[in-house]
């Protein structure tokens, strides 16, 4: 099947400059790679060799993808670990292998891009790269280590004589899209580490990570505290909650219309929130730039545009006198710009739900669906334009008149949405008229909107078949974008206005770091306080499970199954059910036929011997038979 967004270069990564507009403002220390970026360069150069030369021709992708893959062996898995290690120096700079290979990764891509003729083979050398960063991170056993500093510490590289921003592989990986490397286990513990909270960014250095030192402290107090308003978990709780809030606002205005044009207090606060929304849009579009515009942020910025619209149209009601008809007209338009962005507020909904399962994985399908119809409505717009103009034309030689145009254009777009309606086609220029619109159903109906099912069949089999891993990356690219948050106080929208009105504009510009940020957290303090009498409590409880497992030497969050409460009491090689186990497990490693050749080697090799010693005693004459 043809990827379309591949071959027209649609499939778009960050580059290194918008990974630098993603990460974390710090005021005071510039964030730095703690391992040189030539070094880190050079690195990625050795894998790139070795890849190159591992992956020397197209081969078939389950050759390189499969568990156990006669390419991807152990072997090759090892070089790639040592490739931080240079020979004759005891410097071991191995932890940043991983985000080397996402650099490779990234680097394969584009030769594919810049190469079609070999597009296939760098693809498979990309998937490569994910195969030995996944078995990497899957053979590390020691988390801390796997977690502080292959994972989350942040490294550059050399591009055009310069040093990149420092990234990390966690952003790497969600930038990149590599599902792969994002399905792995150790990658998801990272992950699950940052939305609970346990594994914050220091705020005094932003190119690592820390510990929540208060893991193990099972005092309530201790927990309530408004810094703890970073944790992904909790943010995104209180996102969902204040969309409710929001929808509910929203129902209460569109359902209580006042004819007299005033605003209400339900009209007032679904305002006031949609003032806060658009100031936090602005806000991180003005900080990230470009690269912060999705398909998410446009349609939040159309329903605020329009609720801006019926708000500007009430007070422009409200600029005339009450019984004046004017009042009254735009009053009603005001009220009809609501109620067209009803679907737009249920369908926001979504927005916050994707960190569930069901909900996650169809948005995936969504989001894939319209990313393959961009080559279907490009076509579109040119058949179109084609066609639109051949009907004008036709309408002006018959009676030289503009009149039909809204007829045209409405016929044409009934014939897009499968009601087409032939009557009336006779009367421009006689036949032509009639057989255009023919040619022009023809080509909407039979040929684009079957390229259009067919696109999006492609598409939803290719995400369905990887289901799982799609929303693994959905949850990591969703959790990055809190770790991410430029802002280093959380105040979320309409939130932010009180930050921006109270605090920003009255004491930022004078006061100093230390007590603007004593400010901030009793601000929070307040006004998250509620949530934080909650978190406090399901911390303390967590507190003293994450105790408990490590009394039994086990992980932080680590859960007692079903399975696991009588498993002290099965003896699996005292009983003798290990070794009957063992006897009967087949060999899923290797193919059965390549176990029966080296079996087959072995017996031959046997045989070898044993004729050589037979003729070293003498006992079979070396002719092989006769005096």
């Amino acid at each position: 099947m043809v990827r379309w967004g591949r071959l027209f270069g649609s499939d778009t990564r960050p580059t290194h400059t918008e990974i630098q507009s993603l990460l974390p403002h710090h005021r005071d220390r510039p964030i730095s790679s703690p391992i040189p970026a030539k070094q880190v360069t050079l690195i990625a150069l050795r894998l790139k060799y070795q890849i190159e030369q591992v992956v020397p021709c197209e081969l078939p992708a389950e050759r390189i993808t499969l568990p156990h893959s006669s390419v991807v062996t152990p072997a090759v898995i090892n070089t790639a670990k040592s490739a931080g290690k240079v020979s004759g120096s005891d410097e071991d700079l191995s932890a940043c292998v991983v985000y080397c290979l996402l650099i490779v990764k990234q680097w394969f891509k584009l030769q594919a891009k810049l190469e079609l003729w070999d597009a296939d083979l760098h693809d498979l050398r990309a998937s490569a790269c994910e195969v030995i960063a996944k078995n990497i991170i899957e053979d590390e056993e020691d988390m801390a280590y796997l977690m502080q500093e292959v994972l989350l510490k942040r490294y550059s590289i050399v591009v055009d004589g310069e040093d990149t921003a420092p990234a990390n592989a966690i952003e790497r990986a969600v930038d990149l899209h590599a599902v792969r490397v994002i399905g792995s286990s150790g990658y998801q513990k990272c992950i699950a580490h940052l939305w609970r909270g346990w594994l914050m960014q220091d705020p005094d250095d932003g190119s690592r990570f820390v510990d929540y030192r208060g893991k193990t402290d099972t005092s309530y107090w201790s927990h309530f505290d408004p810094d703890r308003m970073r944790v992904p978990q909790y943010q995104n709780v209180v996102q969902i909650f204040i969309s409710v809030v929001f929808l509910g606002l929203y129902t209460g205005a569109i359902n209580t219309i006042n004819p007299s044009g005033d605003l209400d207090s339900v009209e007032g606060l679904l305002y006031i929130f949609t003032l806060g929304f658009a100031c936090d849009e602005i806000g991180k579009f003005y900080k990230v730039g470009w690269y912060y515009l999705s398909f998410w942020n446009v349609f939040n910025s159309t329903l605020y545009a329009l609720l801006s619209v019926s708000f500007i149209t009430r007070m422009i009601a409200l600029a005339h006198p009450i019984h004046h008809h004017q009042r009254a007209l735009m009053n009603e338009l005001s009220y009809d710009f609501l109620a067209f962005s009803a679907p737009m507020f249920w369908m926001r909904l979504l927005l916050y739900l994707d960190g569930y399962r069901f909900f996650g994985a169809m948005l995936v399908v969504l989001k894939v669906m319209m990313a393959e119809s961009l080559i279907f409505f490009a076509l579109l717009l040119v058949v179109l334009i084609g066609f639109l103009q051949g009907f004008i034309g036709l309408d002006l030689s018959d009676d030289n008149s503009i009149d039909a145009i809204p007829f045209i254009v409405k016929q044409m777009l009934n014939a897009i949405l499968g009601s087409p309606e032939f009557d009336g086609w006779s009367r421009f220029a006689p036949p032509f008229g009639l057989v255009l619109y023919y040619i022009y159903n023809f080509i909407i109906i039979v040929i684009l909107l079957n390229v259009l099912i067919a696109l999006y069949n492609s598409a939803y089999e290719d995400i369905t078949e990887n289901a799982i891993d799609e929303y693994l990356a959905l949850f990591s690219q969703k959790t990055m974008q809190f770790v991410r948050a430029p802002d280093e106080n959380v105040f979320i929208a309409p939130f932010n206005l009180i930050e921006i009105v109270f605090l920003s504009l009255p004491f930022e510009w004078w006061m100093s770091k230390a007590q603007y940020e004593k400010l901030n957290d009793s601000v929070m303090g307040v006004i998250y306080a509620p949530l934080l009498l909650v978190t406090a409590f399901l911390e303390t409880r967590t507190a003293r499970m994450v105790k408990f497992n490590r009394s039994r030497n086990e992980s932080d969050d680590d859960t007692i199954e079903v399975w696991e409460q009588m498993g002290g009491d099965l003896d699996v090689e005292g009983s003798g059910w290990g070794k009957r186990v063992e006897e009967s497990c087949p060999n899923v490693v290797e193919d059965k036929a390549v176990v029966e050749v080296r079996k087959l080697q072995e017996e031959m090799k046997e045989l070898k011997e044993m004729v050589k010693l037979l003729l070293a005693k003498g006992d079979v004459p070396a002719n092989g038979g006769g005096n």
